[in-house]
């Protein structure tokens, strides 16, 4: 299969912490199982080559984490090493599903930390784990929950879905309200914004967990198609308004039923969310002549750029356009255009 030297790729990485330089995401688990997925698994060591050296060491543990006070160590970046050590530990004793289970409720309000990686991460490898559990798999999943848990960021003033509008419809309804710094500091003025609740609730809610699936791939279909009007805003960002329900979708078959409806309103807050406060102003330039191209120009130029945004990117446009999304290609090709120049 196209993954099957994923296990060695996360043995590699599983030296390196999940972020580097700061607060950058470490983006090699994603974007090597990204290129795989769409067909280019031949170019994932000499990518990961080039993208190593980047990283830093995996933290260490500082001070235990127990049953008790864990809530205490969620959201504290400096307990990162301390959360990888106990899942890592907890997917030794326990089958995965089991902690996932256990720990998405918990995590999933968090689900915007780190600009979503931690999410995205979890989703990627959730996928891989469905496929074959192996130990190089639980592992790459001790690194994901336990990024989420180290970064976790609840998104504020959260209202649940309560209108009559489509994805797409509700998308469309969302207000730019920009905003200057990081994600982290434009999330926690959303609340101040006065159309912000009103767009929030503005989805048709579900109550239904049969209807996730298909709503999950909705919105992702409709983020896919809105990113060439918005993009120019700041497109590396408004990637993650389709990355990270798509990451949603692909944890969605390893989680009871229970847990879909949730995962769908948050996986809803957070695309509404990314696209609120990087939408622009200004309106997107016409799109640049011969830009078309077909599913398999999207995935070689992806492969050759090696943008780490941009291969997620069109992972998630290809398997939209699959679905019948006719807007995912020029997604996807605008996303080049806007990425190699950024």
């Amino acid at each position: 299969m196209a993954t099957d030297h994923l296990d060695e790729i996360y043995e590699r990485l599983h030296r390196t912490g999940p972020e580097f330089d700061g607060w950058l995401s470490n983006h090699a688990p994603m974007a090597a199982d990204a290129l795989a997925r769409i067909g280019r698994g031949e170019r994932v060591d000499g990518w990961l080559d080039g993208y190593l050296p980047r990283l830093e060491e995996r933290p260490g543990r500082r001070w235990p984490i127990n049953e008790v006070d864990w809530r205490d160590a969620l959201g504290e970046p400096v307990r990162l090493g301390d959360w990888i050590g106990w899942f890592s530990d907890r997917l030794r004793e326990q089958p995965w599903r089991d902690v996932l289970t256990e720990w998405w409720p918990r995590l999933l309000p968090g689900g915007i930390a780190s600009a979503t990686h931690p999410l995205i991460r979890t989703g990627h490898v959730v996928r891989a784990l469905g496929e074959e559990d192996t130990t190089a798999r639980r592992e790459e999943l001790a690194h994901a929950l336990g990024y989420w848990a180290a970064r976790w960021q609840p998104l504020p003033g959260g209202t649940r879905p309560a209108g009559q509008r489509t994805a797409l419809a509700a998308l469309d309804a969302v207000p730019a309200i920009g905003g200057d710094g990081g994600i982290r500091e434009r999330i926690v003025r959303l609340p101040d914004a006065v159309a912000w609740p009103a767009a929030q609730a503005g989805l048709r809610p579900l109550t239904d967990p049969a209807e996730v699936p298909g709503a999950l791939d909705a919105l992702v279909d409709a983020t896919v198609s809105r990113y060439p009007a918005i993009a120019h805003g700041n497109p590396v960002m408004l990637v993650h308004a389709s990355t990270a329900p798509c990451a949603a979708r692909l944890a969605l078959a390893a989680l009871p039923e229970r847990l879909w409806v949730a995962t769908y309103d948050t996986a809803w807050s957070i695309a509404a969310a990314i696209t609120a406060i990087y939408t622009p102003a200004t309106a997107a330039p016409p799109p640049a002549r011969g830009a078309e191209r077909t599913a398999e120009e999207i995935a070689e130029r992806a492969a050759t750029n090696g943008d780490e945004h941009l291969i997620k990117f069109s992972e998630v446009a290809l398997e939209s356009h699959r679905r019948g999304n006719r807007h995912a290609l020029p997604a996807a090709a605008r996303a080049h255009q806007l990425l190699t120049a950024h």
